[in-house]
């Protein structure tokens, strides 16, 4: 079959392809006439097809030709029918306008004539009641005066732009004349009143030209006032600035008596005449208060330059400033109409009402830095007041939410003496007075409160009560010191708001209730100290083979459970009584490793047998925070963890203990396992723990030095925290790291604490600056060599803040929430 051929509209069309392809056969040569007759009708039908088209295209563009000058003509058309709508539109608005016209300019004239007619009214008006306030200006009818004077000042400053005009500006100065001949008349008619003493008599007259003063401005009722004051302040000046007897501070109280009598007079004589919205007596008080605050300045002045050695009287002072507080005190309750805020109210600054408060007081400020000295003397007369004082009355029943008497004595003097200072002064002078508190502040946690908790109570140390009270204590000045410092700073002026800080003090508290909380671990480590002695005693390096627990770890649980019961009764708060829980299981894991290292020689079955204890004892220990609650109860799963870790630390070195000597290969694997450091001296220790002598040491050394040096072994570190701090020498001699742990020196001795010197140790503990109060740290607690000692408040301080800014349980040992 031949293949089809292009399409005839395509661009590679070839004839002569499409006549080969039709004629592909000599076959088909019999049907060229058909194929011929075929071509030549399809090209007459393609013809007539063209010429169709031609045609059609022809008549088309003759239409569009048409249509567009028709389209043409009927916009020419469109445009000449808007022009003339335009113009009909101008005509139109030119006919409008000369109608209306007319309308205006009557409009004009009508307004006119209007305002014409009102001002003539009004002049008229004006004119008359000008004639009628001369005429009763000069009769006095002052009631009238003042209903009429109030509608010519009104009808006056309508013509105010009338002035221009002659007659209108010679009324209106008439008028000014008038209004200025009435201020005199009246004002002359007070002061003959007065100076005459016929003020009851005229009482009516002096009440109605105080309206007429109303009237004429406050310019004018104004004068008059200053003019009342200064008339009735003039007996009180010259008796108490012309006569220095009656001018000293001793004779303030009768300053104030006098103005007491003359506001007397004023109520039951002089208060009706003047209007109330006057206030008249508030502005007698105000000039009063002025003049008195000038004399005690110039007074004040005068005693400081006295030259004959004689200072400022304190008690005088004082006196004289709570009677000037008073009397401030007492004009504010009668003239504030805001309600006045309490004395012992920490508003601030912007909060408080002004009104008379310091009036006359402002005088004292610049000497009340003697009366923060007065406050500094008293506060010292306190502390050994304080320091004598026992901590409880013995006759009242004990409470465990119960703080030290002298704590709440001490605030309730500062908040007495703040709110004193805050009236006066809100500048220098409260910054001082609370750099006095923070002076005694530190005076009381360290010689009322360390006093107790380390030396006062004996060799024995405080009572369990006795701590609680004080750690309570502690606590209640931390929380309190805060407050304080707040209270300060919202009365204190801006720009010194800064200084104020007692966030030093508080940190001293907290570094108290953190030791205090140790003194209570102590209590349950002394009751344990037998137990521990039973295990010393033990032969560990003669066991033969391992059983259920030791006897000493039954007895050991049992004293501390009951020790610890017995102190978490009293502690009502969550966070001390955690950090006596997280406290003491750090100290007893430190302490069973020193016990550890007393008791060697070890045995494999021996180091065995006590990795077997301390899983029972670490079971036991969990159960502390729960010792006091329904049985069933659950510890936390944080004190738990926290547990887990403060016993792990014993892990390694009984396991390494375990291992027998030989084959040595075994032990010095075991070691770089465990202990997995590179000392000689540190794995010396091991082989002194396990009993080996001195001469089968070499071997194994040598073994040690070959495999740390294998590169299997390169993350290695230098010292165990573990091993390192141990000391440990010829059998039964101890180790410093219990002694360390309390704060003490290292023994060579026994290795067990002496309790009659636990209040020194705490004492030498703190001054020492250590960085964790009775929270060891892994391993063992161990004093650096060389350490400064510092001062006791400052460490103490220090203590403080590295508790408060654990976040788990603010004050104490970290939880695992907050690390």
């Amino acid at each position: 079959m031949p293949a089809a051929s292009p399409s005839l509209d395509s661009d590679e069309y070839d004839p002569i392809d499409h006549l080969n392809l039709i004629f592909s056969h000599p076959a088909a040569l019999d049907s060229i006439q058909a194929t011929s007759e075929t071509l030549r009708s399809y090209q007459d039908d393609l013809d007539e097809d063209i010429a169709a088209f031609v045609a059609a295209q022809a008549a088309s563009d003759a239409d569009s030709v048409a249509r567009i000058q028709a389209a043409k003509a009927e916009l020419a058309d469109l445009f000449s029918k808007i022009e003339s709508v335009r113009s009909r539109a101008l005509q139109t608005e030119r006919t409008i306008t000369d109608m209306t016209a007319d309308i205006k300019r009557l409009d004009n004239t009508k307004r006119n004539l209007t305002l014409s007619m009102t001002a003539l009214k009004r002049l008229q008006m004006l004119t008359t009641a000008y004639e009628q306030l001369r005429s009763l200006s000069k009769s006095r009818q002052y009631r009238e005066c003042a209903q009429l004077l109030q509608a010519v000042v009104q009808l006056v400053a309508h013509f105010k732009s009338y002035r221009s005009i002659d007659q209108i500006a010679t009324l209106s100065r008439n008028v000014a004349d008038l209004q200025s001949e009435l201020l005199e008349q009246i004002c002359e008619d007070f002061e003959v009143a007065f100076a005459k003493d016929e003020v009851a008599q005229r009482k009516a007259m002096l009440t109605e030209a105080c309206l007429v003063m109303d009237a004429l401005g406050d310019h004018a009722r104004i004068r008059l006032v200053n003019w009342y004051c200064n008339t009735q302040l003039r007996e009180y000046r010259q008796v108490f600035r012309g006569n220095d007897e009656a001018a000293s501070l001793d004779n303030i109280s009768r300053r104030y008596s006098w103005f007491n009598r003359m506001m007397k007079t004023y109520d039951l004589e002089h208060a009706a005449i003047f209007p109330s919205h006057w206030r008249v007596n508030e502005m007698l008080a105000n000039s009063f208060c002025e003049g008195t605050r000038d004399d005690f300045k110039a007074i004040l002045q005068r005693y400081m330059r006295r030259g004959d050695g004689q200072t400022l009287d304190v008690d005088l002072l004082l006196s004289c400033l709570q009677e000037t507080l008073n009397f401030e005190h007492s004009l504010e309750r009668r003239f504030s109409t805001e309600p006045r805020s309490s004395l012992d109210t920490m508003a601030s600054k912007e909060d408080r009402p002004q009104g008379f408060n310091q009036a006359i007081s402002e005088a004292f400020e610049p000497y009340m830095s003697l009366w923060v000295e007065s406050q500094d003397k008293q506060l010292a007369t306190l502390i050994p007041k304080y320091r004598q004082q026992p901590l409880r009355n013995a006759e009242e029943e004990f409470s465990a939410q119960a703080v030290i008497p002298s704590s709440t004595e001490l605030f309730h003097f500062y908040r007495l003496t703040l709110a004193q200072c805050a009236k006066l002064s809100t500048g220098t002078r409260l910054l001082e007075l609370s750099r006095t508190f923070a002076k005694y502040l530190d005076q009381y946690g360290q010689q009322v409160l360390y006093y107790f908790l380390s030396e006062k109570p004996g060799p024995q140390g405080p009572s369990v009560e006795d701590a609680v009270l004080i750690l309570n204590t502690a606590d209640y000045c931390y929380q309190t010191c805060n407050q304080l410092e707040d209270k300060i700073r919202s009365r204190i002026d801006d720009d010194l708001r800064e200084k104020v800080d007692l966030q030093s003090q508080a940190d001293a508290f907290m570094g108290i209730a953190s030791a205090t909380v140790r003194v209570l671990v102590r209590k349950v480590e002394l009751a344990c100290e037998p137990s521990w002695r039973e295990m010393r005693n033990t032969p560990w390096s003669k066991l033969e083979n391992v059983g259920d627990h030791s006897t000493y770890v039954t007895e050991l649980l049992h004293h501390v459970k009951e020790g610890s019961a017995e102190v978490l009764k009293y502690l009502h708060k969550q966070q001390y009584a955690r950090a006596f829980c997280d406290n003491l299981v750090d100290i007893l894991a430190t302490t069973y490793v020193a016990n550890i290292v007393q008791s060697k020689p070890i045995s494999e079955v021996g180091a065995e047998q006590m990795l077997l204890d301390s899983y029972v004892l670490k079971k036991g220990f969990t159960e502390l925070p729960v010792l006091n609650e329904e049985p069933g109860t659950a510890p936390p799963a944080s004190f738990v963890k926290r547990v887990n870790q403060s016993m792990s630390k014993i892990d390694p070195l009984l396991k390494t203990l375990q291992v027998r000597p030989s084959p040595p290969e075994a032990l010095v694997q075991a070691y770089l396992i465990h202990i997995a450091d590179k000392s000689d001296t540190n794995f010396r220790k091991i082989l002194d723990l396990k009993g080996i002598r001195k001469a089968e040491q070499g071997h194994l050394l040598d073994l040690f030095a070959a495999f740390r040096a294998s590169p299997n072994h390169e993350n290695l570190v230098q010292n165990s925290p573990l091993l390192t701090p141990l000391q440990v020498q010829s059998a039964h001699i101890g180790t410093s790291i219990a002694a360390s742990a309390m704060g003490g020196t290292p023994s060579l001795g026994s290795g067990r604490f002496d309790p009659a010197g636990f209040g020194n140790a705490l004492m030498n503990a703190a001054r020492d600056g250590v960085d964790r109060f009775g929270s060891p740290a892994p391993g063992a607690q161990v004093a650096e060599a060389g350490q400064e000692r510092g001062n006791l408040n400052e460490n103490l301080k220090n203590i403080g803040k590295f508790f408060r800014r654990d976040v788990g349980f603010r004050g104490f040992g970290r939880t695992e929430e907050g690390k």
